[in-house]
């Protein structure tokens, strides 16, 4: 696998913007290409594959990392941790699902830093719990929707509206507002010594542009067009009970199932689990097929 010590560093003299300078140097990656050097790294082990494949993404994980700037650690840190999950996505990632490496890495990334976040704060004792961490990652969002960004306690009806909106107790949105209350660095704050570039200039934007929303439109269509043509290797008692077990929000039980076609419990789970990997198996030689075609 890529080792971490290959990859640039933010150091005392190494500052973020020539970080930023070094990481932009490594090209992004065409899909033919990436899936080429994901199959290398996945059938032969190639580290120089996965090399390529972690530093074509570390502008992703800089972008991400930016985003957790705000809970009081260094950004060169959050940044290594992120890489650190980069690396862990390029190991596990099977490019024969149809997907991008960006768009499965960056929940890789996302939870390496903020697991790294908790550890941190655990020295206030932060709470662990899946409501707790929910509430530590969404406060400041919440808070900046609502203009309570100053210090200081919340008022009663806005810690009211977050415990609401997060299902936790008020007491816990009051202790956790304290636990985070911190002076936040001026926007206007200069990236450099020399004055060049603010931090205002790298805050990250959530909302999809243009390309983005067009793109994944596309990848929809995509999917949806493997997913018919697929269906059509299944037989009908196939297609029905897959559909019934898997596409639909609220899952046909077995029972019901065995009954409509006159067979047990047990052999409807044995045709859903058949017809589920015949599914895959079509999904994976049509996309495959697109794939050599281009």
């Amino acid at each position: 696998m890529a080792s971490g010590s290959n990859l640039p560093v933010i150091g005392a003299e190494n500052g973020l913007s020539r970080y930023l300078q070094e990481i932009r140097k490594f090209p992004m990656l065409e899909p033919e290409k990436e899936y080429m050097l994901a199959k290398r790294w996945q059938q032969h082990e190639d580290s120089g594959a996965a090399h390529q494949l972690v530093t074509s993404h570390l502008r992703l994980v800089a972008k991400i990392a930016m985003g957790y700037r705000g809970y009081g650690l260094p950004l060169s840190e959050l940044i290594s941790e992120g890489n650190v999950g980069m690396m862990q996505a390029v190991k596990r990632f099977d490019p024969e699902r149809g997907f991008r490496l960006a768009t499965y890495a960056m929940w890789w990334i996302r939870a390496a830093i903020q697991e790294y976040i908790l550890h941190s704060w655990s020295l206030v004792k932060m709470g662990t719990t899946a409501a707790q961490k929910k509430l530590f990652f969404n406060l400041r969002r919440l808070k900046g929707q609502m203009q309570a960004i100053e210090e200081g306690d919340l008022s009663a009806e806005q810690v009211n509206a977050i415990a609401t909106k997060l299902d936790v107790p008020e007491q816990d949105v009051i202790q956790m507002n304290r636990r985070l209350a911190s002076p936040d660095h001026s926007l206007n704050a200069p990236l450099r010594v020399d004055g060049e570039g603010e931090w205002q200039d790298w805050l990250v934007d959530e909302a999809d542009n243009q390309e983005i929303t067009l793109a994944d439109s596309e990848e929809l269509k995509k999917r949806r067009k493997l997913l018919v043509g697929a269906m059509e290797h299944l037989n009908d008692r196939e297609r029905d009970i897959l559909m019934e077990r898997r596409l639909r929000e609220v899952p046909t039980t077995l029972e019901d199932l065995s009954q409509k076609y006159g067979v047990s419990r047990e052999r409807v789970r044995q045709i859903e689990v058949r017809a589920f990997e015949k599914l895959q198996k079509a999904i994976r030689n049509a996309a495959l097929e697109q794939k050599l075609a281009l």
